[in-house]
Formats: C-alpha cells, structure tokens, sequence
C-alpha cells in the first residue's frame, strides 16, 4: 500500500526533501515497466531547442559512454554477472523485477564488450564502428591517461596499453587493483573518474545489500568510493556510507568529486530518495545506519548513534527510487544557454513504488559550484503507459559537444544537440586532463603509498568472469589502520 494516493515527489527535490515516516512492510510495492524496445522512427522527446537523434543502434546493454580526447566514444555494454545463489523470498522477487526491467529491444547480442565510435567529420553521426574490446567481467566505469585505458570491471581494475586512433585492443592488460567481487555481488556496477590533474582513479563499489542484512563481513570495502593509484594500484577508501554510487565526475570549476546515489528500499515508496551530492576526503554518508543525513533507519542492527551523529547531509535529493545511475555537466558543451552551467543526470527508473518515477534525463542548474533550482526535464518518453521503450543509464559530452544519453534497455545511444547544429571548436574528452598533467604520477599521500604492499596486483587478476576474484585476497597481515581498501568495513570513519 501507498504511504499516500497523492504524494507528490517534486517535494523531494532539491536540498531539503520531504521524507515521510518509514514504513515497513512484507513485500515493497511494485510496479514494473516491462521492457518493448523503440520502434523504427520512435524517439525520446526533448525541449525546443534541442533535438535528438540515434547516435548508435543494435548495443548490447550500453551502460556508459566515454569521449576520448580525439573524439572517439566508447561505449561500454554490460549484464550483471552471474554470483551467489538466491536465498530470501525477496531475493527472487527482486531478480524477477530486474529481469522483467531489463533491456529488450530487438536481437539480443553479445555483452560485456566495449565498442568504439568515431564520428571522423564532426557533423553528429557516427562512421565508423568497431569492437575494441570483447569477453569482458561485467564492465562498466573506463577512464584514459597515458596512452593507458582503465577499465573497471565486476572485480578489477585494468590498465590496456591504448593509443588513440586504435580500432582494436589485443594485448593483455596489466591488473592494477582487485575489486570487491563475487561470490555475492549485489551492486555489481563500479564506475570510475579521472582525477582532474591525471593521478588517481576513483572508483565506486555500491553495497552487497540494502541494509547489511548479509552481514557487515559482507560488506568489506563497499558502499563507499576508492582512491586509487593508477600507476601503483595502491587503494585507500575516500568516502564511506555511499549505498550505491555511479556517475562519478568532476566538477569542471571546483574540482570537488560529485556522485549520484542510490538510495535504500523497503521503507515504501516514497523513501528513500536518491540523490546528488559532493564527495569529501574521508566523508561519511549515512548507510547502513541513516539516510539523508540523520534519518535512523531503524531495520539496521545493532544501532549505532556515533555513526548517525557524523552523516553528512547529501547536496541535493532527486527524489524517491528514480534509480540516478548517470552524471555530466554541461560546463564546456555546446548545449543551449539555458543548459550552460550544470549537470545532467540520468534516471533509470523505478519498481518498488506504486507510481513510475524516473525514467528520463533531467537538468539541475548550478550556481557558484552547487545546485540552484530545480530539476529540468531533458529527455523523456522513455516510458509509454506501462510499457518502458528504453532505461537512460550513463551520460557525457561528446566529441561536438551534445549530450550522449546511454539507453540500456533500448540498446542504442541517443544524442541529444542544440538543433541550430552548434559544436564546439575543439574536442573535449571526458577525463578532461591536459598532457602536462598526466605525466605527473607521484603519490598524494603516504597512506596510500603504506597500503601498496597489501594489494594484491599480480598477473593472476582475471578478465573474465569465469576467472573472477572475490576483490577480499588482498589481506596480507597489514596492520589494522593500514588496511587495504579490500578489507575495511566503514573505512572513512575508522571502523
């Protein structure tokens, strides 16, 4: 049942979100979209002034895009991979969900592969299309530096030899780090940005529960951010409390790491609400114990005040289960004035609520580096009536500067431009790192440096998911508060 016939979730937008009592039942509501696909000639629908177009068809689960500085997109298509068995009667009617929402739009492919598109004139339509990497463990974050692309994988980091202009990547990776992985992989997804001067990766590991009722063990270096070396590999946790962070990006302006979350179930369907929000050095964000700052969330067990009293209060919430997996800011693109100075964010879209929500991009404006107003509708008609066409997941800027929208469930990426044909002049790539700066590698801090010798990056890190590590062998007998980022459990705050 509905805490409300009439709740209204634009009160959960913005800063200060409405957040109804909590309310605990047997089974979360449920209303599933199932997945059609798009039809030949059907589109999303975008504002005037903008129009859309298909920027590639026939994907295999496009999850994120990524421009390289020569303009070059990659596309990175990806399933979940296949972990510990059910046990929980919610267990299996949570797979069946995700089943019944996952993409369906036309031949079903391949997966786990990314594919390069190279738009060779600049006039918006891609000319060339080739696989550049195959037989991948559930990828999902890259970032590329050096002549080096990082992929973030279901388990590991990996660092290909890759210059720019290659159609194909052929030699073997060198493992950089392990990533908390299988048997029992909840929130399998691990994004992943570029530090701003080209030194560090980081890297989201969303939790192994909804709220730890696996068990604390279960969730050793999750539910957080990693900062990670990209030469050493050496880890350290950088936020904590995030229950499943994606769309990791800088900001152009500040610098400060932003992140859009989602949020916990089960509270019904208008709690809790994902959002947007800043990242700091050794924040912590509230899950399991709170949400949206010091909201108890009164199922986690045994409760722990200390850990509620130091929940940092999210920057902007974006209302309750709209699934934000995507993030870009327009800083730089060549999208109209009304769009010039803020971020982008996908929305999947939702299932345990007795409403739809979610299910397109919307714009939230900024001012002076945070968030000024209210969300903006960007792309919609993702979903029609009970039916969903396609699910927006990840988003960037391309090589002209529009906005590339990576559809999921519809197995295409759409790109979204001003429809006066304004471009950019230059190339501007995602990583967004000039030369000089890449080449400066050294380590931030010592604690990263003293944690080095407890990763474990030998040539056994997998590929494949057939070869998949848990992401928990770097334990080597470290000393407790040099830990590696694999083995801690709330590691921004000490525990």
């Amino acid at each position: 049942m509905a805490q409300t016939p009439a709740f209204d979730t634009s009160q959960q937008i913005g800063p200060d979100p409405v957040l109804p009592e909590p309310q605990q039942e047997l089974l979360p509501d449920l209303k599933v979209a199932k997945v059609v696909g798009w039809k030949d000639g059907e589109t999303p629908s975008v504002p005037e002034g903008l129009k859309v177009t298909a920027y590639a068809k026939d994907l295999a689960n496009p999850r994120t895009v990524h421009t390289l500085p020569n303009g070059d997109v990659l596309v990175v298509q990806s399933k979940a991979p296949e972990g510990k068995p059910l046990s929980r009667p919610k267990d299996f009617i949570r797979g069946w969900i995700m089943a019944m929402a996952s993409g369906g739009g036309g031949e079903q492919k391949e997966t786990n592969l990314i594919t390069l598109l190279r738009d060779t004139n600049r006039d918006g339509e891609v000319d060339e299309r080739h696989d550049l990497l195959t037989g991948l463990d559930s990828p999902f974050g890259l970032a590329w530096a050096d002549n080096t692309l990082y992929v973030a994988s279901a388990s590991a980091i990996l660092a290909y030899p890759y210059e720019l202009g290659q159609n194909q990547i052929s030699e073997a990776p060198r493992p950089l780090t392990p990533l908390p992985g299988g048997p029992l992989n909840h929130h399998w997804t691990k994004d992943m940005a570029l530090s701003p001067d080209g030194r560090m990766l980081y890297v989201s590991v969303g939790s192994n529960s909804n709220v730890a009722e696996n068990g604390l063990e279960a969730e050793k270096g999750r539910a957080a951010i990693w900062q990670v070396d990209r030469q050493t590999g050496a880890a350290r946790v950088f936020a904590s409390g995030l229950r499943n962070p994606n769309g990791l990006t800088f900001h152009p302006q500040t610098g400060e790491l932003w992140t859009v979350v989602n949020e916990r179930d089960e509270l019904g369907p208008n709690l809790v609400p994902d959002y947007m929000t800043s990242v700091k050095d050794g924040g912590f964000y509230g899950w399991p114990w709170s949400y949206y700052g010091d909201h108890v969330d009164p199922r986690v067990y045994p409760p722990r005040p200390d850990m509620v009293e130091k929940a940092i209060k999210p920057d902007y919430a974006l209302s309750s289960h709209v699934a934000a997996l995507g993030m870009a800011f327009a800083e730089g693109s060549a999208m109209p004035q009304a769009y010039a100075n803020g971020a982008f964010v996908g929305n999947r879209g939702s299932w345990n609520r007795d409403s739809f929500n979610g299910y397109k991009v919307v714009y939230i404006p900024f001012e002076n580096g945070k968030p000024s107003g209210k969300t903006q509708d960007v792309v919609t008609d993702f979903i029609n009536g009970e039916q969903a066409r396609g699910r927006p997941v990840g988003l960037g800027i391309d090589g002209t500067g529009a906005l590339l929208v990576a559809d999921d469930a519809g197995n295409t990426v759409w790109r979204v431009a001003s429809s006066d044909g304004t471009v950019t002049p230059q190339t501007r790539g995602t990583d967004g790192v000039s030369t000089s700066a890449q080449g400066s590698t050294s380590l931030r801090t010592g604690r990263i440096a003293d944690t080095a010798s407890a990763i474990v990056t030998d040539t056994g890190t997998p590929q494949t998911s057939r070869e998949r590590l848990t992401g928990q062998e770097a334990m080597s007998g470290a000393p407790e508060k040099l830990r590696p980022a694999q083995m801690q459990i709330a590691p921004a705050t000490g525990l």
